[in-house]
């Protein structure tokens, strides 16, 4: 996590970061995208998420598609934009957008998961260890059809793989970290992969 020279120099420059960072991230874009397109609120449909894998339920795959890359944008803009104040602001920003994703003062602090923002985030940040954590990602999902696996293993994995590509202990914490709430906030798919009831991706869920 951020580690400047001075905190009493440094902290009005962090908190800013982690706002504008958190603002970014607490866009619903899945939810302004199937509203626009008239299919009524997501929050309704399925598992009631706002991210991609829910969209995907309504059978519109263009919007489950644009749905992923802005999840993921906002994250790596987030990022991107802090990145010009140094490497501490745009961990924080990072860091701020995946919250702003999970926890949207707009829809009450009940957001999405994180996967999407997070990974961006991660390839933002550095692109060798989002690629390794997509890929991951991709080829969970690819064999076994279960989004949240796919988002629970790539991401748990960050903190390994961050340390063995980076070798940077920053990277560590804040991987770690993010894997922390990504994991906390599947606890109810945890419990269905647990028992088998885990909805595959495309599959419909009443």
């Amino acid at each position: 996590m951020p580690d400047p020279i001075s905190w009493e120099y440094a902290w009005p420059y962090i908190t800013a970061a982690l706002i504008g960072g958190y603002l970014l991230g607490s866009i619903p874009f899945g939810l302004v995208l199937t509203k626009l397109a008239g299919l009524g609120d997501v929050r309704q449909i399925g598992s009631g998420n706002i991210g991609a894998t829910n969209v995907l339920r309504t059978g519109r795959k263009g919007l489950a598609a644009a749905t992923l890359l802005l999840d993921g944008g906002k994250g790596a803009a987030a990022v991107l934009i802090a990145q010009m104040w140094g490497p501490d602001m745009a961990i924080t920003a990072g860091f701020g957008a995946v919250l702003g994703h999970l926890f949207p003062v707009w829809l009450g602090f009940k957001g999405g998961k994180g996967v999407a923002t997070t990974l961006g985030v991660f390839l933002a940040l550095d692109w060798r260890l989002g690629a390794a954590c997509c890929a991951l990602w991709l080829l969970v999902a690819f064999t076994t059809r279960y989004s949240s696996l796919a988002a629970l293993l790539s991401l748990g994995a960050a903190p390994v793989l961050s340390w063995f590509i980076l070798g940077d202990l920053q990277m560590v914490q804040l991987t770690a970290l993010l894997a922390l709430l990504v994991w906390l906030r599947h606890h109810e798919n945890i419990r269905r992969l647990v028992k088998g009831e885990e909805s595959r991706i495309g599959q419909k869920k009443g």
